[in-house]
């Protein structure tokens, strides 16, 4: 979003250029993949890992878990140093850093270190919140739904690739052992990208200024009212931690012993505290009677943010748990009916997540065209809509007829992600890392607090539950969301004011 303004190119989106703006997306969208690759290269190879170590049912959920648990703080984490330091040496030291646990989990000999690192390799999820504000800074207003799309959904398609290569190179290097040769290589991969990467990209283009935060713990914001509702939207980030800890307690997987569950809730609560200390301590000059109040250009409203959190929990959270059941489900529900094998159900329920490669930027660029608002709000009702389908499923049915549910409905969520992401850049630049960040996180939310639903009703009803959900969404979208019109400004470090198009 530099570049608004600024005399950057602002013609089409070419994607077989490799130059400027276009070199900058593609070099993102693809460390956006191997992050993905790195973060789910267990997944595929699970049942020979399993076999390696004799896993139990619930060690191999543990490491499901484990692999999702340290994202949901790191995106709020690496939101704050992409804001600080810059997308270039973010995201070099992310792959670097993550191709070294990748070896250490690849390298692990007991339950124990393989647990350990896959926790540690969560990290490398929030690897995403990079690129949006890197991506943002390269594309003017009009096209920056379209190139957050692409590179959203083109680095989504890491975890399929993952998927599609890794079972073959562990066949390739053959044994018991070649599950370890496979994961190894993501980090082989990865740890040259890092170096590629940093050597390649520039935080900006020329002569543009990169908006920092003025300090760095917590948002910014803008009103008294503001600040109380960032400690409330705040809260479901641990909570979500909280429920992690309570489904490996005692009172279900029983893998953390009581005392050590408890000794969780409690560092969360004192780390919540402490995260509203932070907000105060950004935001303090709101309680200062006699400060003067923030002049209005530089004003925005956090309900945007909420907005953008709550959709983004609906969208990529239902999509982070629907393709982690899918397959089992369509099994379950047509094994008998229409003698479906488990690799067929694999193969089906894949679909959900390879839309993600077309419709995500789709929803960015019918953002671009025709308002972010209107777009948001119809694949949130969409997706509502395809969910309620979704709920109805049952051995009654054909395959094919469910299978269009399940593609109308994957439509509309991977296209709600790419709708999301195309307003997160538009809300105030110097903080798009950290609301970025914060979004993200709430995909994640999204995904926890959807498979804890699944663990206590059937699949119909988990379906309906989103449904209702995005419902509820859609309809605090149409009333709260306001539509990125006019501009947004921004203080140079030379006291000047930058004036920024939203449109």
């Amino acid at each position: 979003m530099a570049a608004m303004g600024t005399g950057v190119d602002q013609s089409r989106i070419n994607l077989f250029s490799f130059n400027g703006k276009m070199k900058i997306l593609h070099l993102s969208w693809f460390a956006f993949f191997l992050s993905f690759m790195v973060w789910f290269n267990f997944a595929p190879l699970m049942a020979s890992i399993r076999e390696t170590f004799g896993l139990s049912d619930q060690e191999v959920k543990l490491l499901l878990i484990l692999n999702v648990a340290l994202t949901i703080p790191a995106r709020i984490i690496i939101g704050m140093l992409v804001d600080k330091h810059g997308p270039k040496i973010t995201f070099s030291v992310l792959l670097a850093l993550s191709s070294a646990v990748c070896f250490l989990f690849a390298s692990a000999q007991s339950y124990t270190e393989l647990a350990t690192y896959r926790f540690l390799l969560g990290f490398v999820g929030a690897g995403f919140v990079i690129g949006i504000r890197l991506v943002s800074e390269w594309f003017p207003a009009k096209q920056v739904g379209t190139a957050e799309g692409i590179y959203g959904g083109w680095g989504n398609f890491g975890s399929a690739g993952a998927a599609i290569l890794l079972p073959t190179l562990a066949l390739m290097f053959g044994g018991d052992e070649g599950w370890r040769w496979a994961v190894a290589t993501t980090g082989i991969l990865t740890l040259l990208f890092s170096f590629v990467f940093y050597f390649s990209v520039s935080n900006n283009p020329k002569g543009t200024t990169y908006f920092r935060p003025k300090n760095l713990g917590a948002l910014e914001v803008s009103s008294k009212g503001d600040f109380y509702f960032y400690c409330f939207m705040t809260a479901p980030l641990y909570l979500a931690l909280a429920i992690l800890a309570w489904k490996i307690s005692p009172a279900n997987l029983n893998i953390f012993s009581d005392s050590l569950t408890y000794g969780i809730y409690a560092t969360l609560l004192l780390l919540y505290i402490y995260q509203v200390l932070q907000i105060y301590r950004i935001n303090k000059i709101l309680f200062i009677p006699d400060a003067r109040p923030l002049a209005e250009i530089h004003r925005y409203k956090f309900r945007q943010v909420a907005a953008l959190n709550l959709s983004y929990m609906v969208t990529f959270g239902s999509e982070l748990a629907v393709i982690s059941m899918l397959p089992l489900f369509f099994f379950d529900v047509f094994k008998e009916s229409a003698d479906l094998s488990i690799a067929q159900a694999a193969l089906i329920a894949s679909i959900f997540a390879a839309l993600n490669l077309v419709m995500r930027p789709a929803g960015g660029y019918l953002s671009d065209k025709y308002g972010r608002k209107m777009v948001l709000s119809v694949t949130l009702g969409g997706l509502s809509f395809g969910y309620f389908l979704m709920g109805q499923i049952d051995q009654s049915w054909s395959v094919p007829m469910a299978v269009g549910a399940m593609i109308i409905t994957s439509l509309f969520v991977n296209a709600g992600n790419g709708a999301v992401f195309a307003v997160v850049p538009l809300v105030k630049r110097r903080l798009t890392g950290q609301i970025a960040g914060m979004t993200g996180a709430f995909g994640n939310v999204g995904g926890v607090a959807f498979l804890t639903v699944l663990s206590f009703t059937s699949s119909q009803l988990f379906f309906l539950t989103i449904s209702t959900v995005a419902f509820v969404v859609f309809v605090l979208i149409l009333f709260v969301l306001d539509e990125p019109k006019g501009f947004m400004y921004e203080k140079n470090d030379d006291g000047s004011i930058e004036k920024i198009e939203l449109h």
